[in-house]
């Protein structure tokens, strides 16, 4: 069975260490102000140190530098490039033809990724850039698994091919959107998108012989979302997928906290491994029971096994997740008092769920004691407060700096 490479998300020097913990082979993260999530945290120096960490234990780094470029911002990219060309990631994820140019004048030592940005729908695309020197297509998400299967089995040798298989997907075509420009000022294509489409709207029908008389459509008190998508889910489809021989398998969400970040690469780390081990006995369910907890909107397949698939859309605009959240990060383990850095509100009674790199079952324990850090007195419960709060609390397992524990809602 060919080796396909886990890639995550890393919007942070932090989150690359987290991603690497839960299994991840790879990740991708921008450059500061060159990619499309130019809020992400990746300034040069963490990039620097992002490459230089995940080299150090064997793992690869992709940059983003996937813009689609004004004139006026190519001095920019060309100082980018040579600075690339320096540090080496294991490949440059790009979309613009002009970029890609520049790239392969200033940056000739490092792979070009063709970004799902341009639109990698064919085989004849695919081969356009592999012509034009990229070594690694991103499918568009739009494929579905006959379009892929295609283009796997009639692609150069040595063409590389990763695909998305969870996380948000964009209502415009392989991301390619002016919605944000249009509403914000805030263009997506430039690494600023407002994420318009998950807003709520207030619609009005006009009737065609009596203009300005709207009548407003039926949606509740917060409007509708009519553009917001579910989130991609292809767990269930992970070993045809794996079968096809595909390179890479993609998890979006670069501002995604630390915790979606480890238990999503956790979740596919050990499907992957699992389904490796004994193709006979894949357990979906024990996997989409971890996603369930985990999610922040409902799942779709989107296009992948019908392109006629209408389940794609999120109408109530539903961004959260009832059952859990986001408990803390271990910090220092001890015997009797660990260390955790806090995220949300914790107390006496609490059930939490430590969440162990490379295993799919949590280990579950109730919050019997809290200390405070500072003075050992014992506290009943924390707030987050300012950033970095940490708490003394007692750990039922022995847990590596960097586990993440969850904590189950009341």
């Amino acid at each position: 069975m060919k080796e396909i490479e886990l890639l995550a998300p890393a919007g942070s020097f932090e989150k690359a260490k987290i991603a690497f913990l839960y299994g991840a082979d790879a990740v991708y993260c921008g450059t500061a102000s060159l990619s499309l999530r130019s809020r992400a945290e990746i300034q040069d120096d963490d990039l620097i140190k992002t490459i230089e960490y995940a080299h150090s234990i064997g793992k690869k780094v992709y940059v983003a530098l996937n813009i689609y470029a004004w004139d006026e911002t190519y001095p920019e990219i060309i100082e980018m490039a040579k600075k690339l060309e320096e540090i080496k990631p294991d490949g440059i994820i790009a979309a613009d033809g002009g970029v890609i140019d520049v790239l392969k004048q200033y940056a000739p030592s490092v792979a070009i990724n063709v970004s799902t940005q341009a639109n990698l729908v064919s085989l004849h695309s695919c081969n356009f850039w592999y012509k034009n020197g990229a070594k690694r297509m991103i499918l568009a998400r739009e494929l579905n698994k006959e379009q892929l299967k295609y283009i796997m089995e009639n692609k150069p040798k040595d063409m590389e091919i990763e695909i998305f298989i969870h996380g948000a997907i964009c209502f415009a075509y392989s991301g390619r959107c002016f919605l944000s420009d249009f509403l914000a000022c805030r263009s997506a294509n430039l690494g600023d998108c407002a994420q318009s489409c998950r807003w709520s709207y207030n619609l009005y029908a006009e009737e065609k012989n009596n203009p300005g008389q709207y009548m407003p459509i039926e949606m509740d008190e917060h409007g509708t979302s009519i553009f917001s998508s579910k989130d991609l889910c292809l767990i269930k489809e992970l070993p045809e997928i794996i079968e096809m021989g595909v390179d890479s398998v993609k998890i979006e969400g670069r501002l995604k906290t630390e915790y979606y970040v480890a238990s999503i690469v956790n979740v596919y780390r050990n499907a992957i491994d699992d389904y490796k081990k004994d193709p006979t006995h894949y357990d979906v369910d024990k996997y989409m029971k971890e996603i369930e907890k985990i999610k922040t909107r409902e799942l779709t397949t989107f296009y992948f096994n019908d392109r006629k698939n209408q389940d794609i859309q999120e109408y109530d605009g539903h961004q959260y997740n009832e059952l859990y959240q986001f408990g803390g990060k271990v910090v220092e383990y001890n015997n009797e008092k660990s260390i955790i850095e806090v995220r949300n509100r914790l107390q006496i009674g609490d059930t939490m769920e430590i969440i162990v790199p490379h295993k799919i079952e949590p280990i579950v324990f109730k919050i019997e004691k809290l200390w405070d850090l500072e003075t050992d007195q014992e506290i009943d419960y924390i707030n987050p407060g300012v950033k970095g709060q940490k708490v003394k609390i007692y750990l039922p397992v022995k847990c590596e700096p960097n586990w993440i524990i969850r904590r189950k809602k009341v």
